[in-house]
């Protein structure tokens, strides 16, 4: 499975506006449900936020992972977003985070689901490739920059 499966530039969000955990989930959700009309935002959410009140998906080194899985999700898709101030995500390392996988699935798609959450985790141990992230300027940039990373594997 590739990123670029469920990753276009178009679902790139070069610079989240807000700084605190609650108010970031809720722009990636509405964020999200812009560029996919069939999702609601408000549920999309309360997924969202579900989930980390389980434990936080801010799993250090400036990266988070908010996901979930939702009833009337089509298909796995996600959002990429970036936060150059940086944001405070309750993150397991107690840094800010600044990059952001968002990834939403299907209730009965546990394979796939997991399958993207390993991707996704295993792209971005890499300190190059997160400051390559971190350098791009729009979201076509950025996305290059994922697709180039996800073509190597």
């Amino acid at each position: 499975m590739k990123l670029t499966d469920f990753l276009d530039a178009s679902r790139i969000i070069p610079d989240l506006e807000q700084k605190e955990k609650r108010a970031v989930l809720k722009e990636l959700a509405e964020r999200f449900a812009a560029v996919d009309h069939s999702l609601n935002s408000q549920r999309l959410f309360e997924t969202l936020l579900e989930r980390e009140q389980i434990s936080s998906t801010a799993i250090g080194e400036g990266v988070a992972i908010p996901h979930g899985k939702m009833i009337g999700a089509r298909k796995l898709t996600g959002i990429f977003a970036r936060s150059v101030r940086g944001a405070d995500f309750e993150s397991l390392d107690g840094g800010l985070t600044h990059l952001f996988f968002v990834l939403l699935a299907p209730e009965d798609s546990a394979a796939d689901h997991l399958k993207a959450l390993a991707r996704i985790s295993r792209l971005l141990k890499d300190g190059t490739f997160r400051a390559r992230l971190m350098q791009g300027r729009t979201a076509e940039d950025i996305f290059k920059v994922i697709k180039e990373e996800d073509d190597k594997f």
